[in-house]
């Protein structure tokens, strides 16, 4: 019989290293980890390899019960289909062991309890929303960087380098020069008359890169690192 630990996080940029710490610290035999949301199970191809690895009589460990589902029917659904498979759940977290009818109930109710203060704090962001706007204070997304196009070119017109634009303005020194490029395209149309012609210009100068601008580009990048 194997003790198999999950762990799971949201997003990218999120670290499980704590989560796995725990499961090893509960000892462990394999601990499965994943980068994914868990609102459902599409994708989360750890979560399936971790099911498919576990036999009967093994247990699945987990630190908390939203690191295994959101809802409180995706989690009943997933329990049952380990206990089908003689396969009980440990949260550590909450002290809770399928294994015993009283961790069964116990699992229950906090899986419900999980879902209605999430589905709780959605209502209150959104009323939240809703209320800064009826105010005039709500800014919706941060500005991508074709909105601040008006101060890259500003910044580029005082002898600013796209690196140290891009700096300046948060954004990716890739999207600096996309949004350049972008804009001396338009320059270069709008002089064309409509038409055929505008159209031609058009496809020219978006492939037109070369080995020259590839090269200045180059050495500006290396030269702001």
């Amino acid at each position: 019989m194997s003790v198999v630990g999950y762990a799971r996080v949201s997003t990218l940029d999120q670290d499980h290293t704590t989560q796995i710490k725990h499961l090893q610290g509960a000892n462990c035999d394999k601990v499965f980890s994943e980068k994914q949301s868990g609102t459902t199970k599409k994708n989360r191809t750890e979560l399936a390899l971790c099911l498919d690895y576990m036999r009967d009589g093994d247990t699945l460990v987990i630190t908390k019960i939203d690191r295994l589902a959101r809802s409180a029917r995706d989690l009943h659904n997933l329990v049952h289909d380990l206990e089908k498979n003689g396969i009980s759940l440990k949260v550590l977290d909450q002290s809770i062991d399928t294994s015993t009818s009283t961790g069964k109930a116990f699992l229950g109710m906090l899986a419900t309890f999980a879902e209605f203060e999430t589905n709780i704090r959605r209502e209150r962001q959104l009323e939240g929303i809703a209320k800064a706007k009826a105010e005039g204070k709500y800014t919706g997304r941060k500005a991508t960087a074709r909105a601040k196009k008006g101060e890259m070119l500003e910044l580029l017109q005082g002898g600013m380098s796209k690196p140290k634009i891009a700096k300046e303005l948060g954004v990716s020194v890739a999207s600096v020069y996309n949004v350049l490029k972008d804009n001396e395209l338009d320059r270069i149309t709008e002089l064309e008359p409509e038409g055929e012609k505008k159209e031609v210009m058009k496809a020219v100068v978006k492939t037109m890169k070369s080995a020259t601008d590839l090269k200045l580009e180059y050495d500006e990048l290396t030269n702001q690192r």
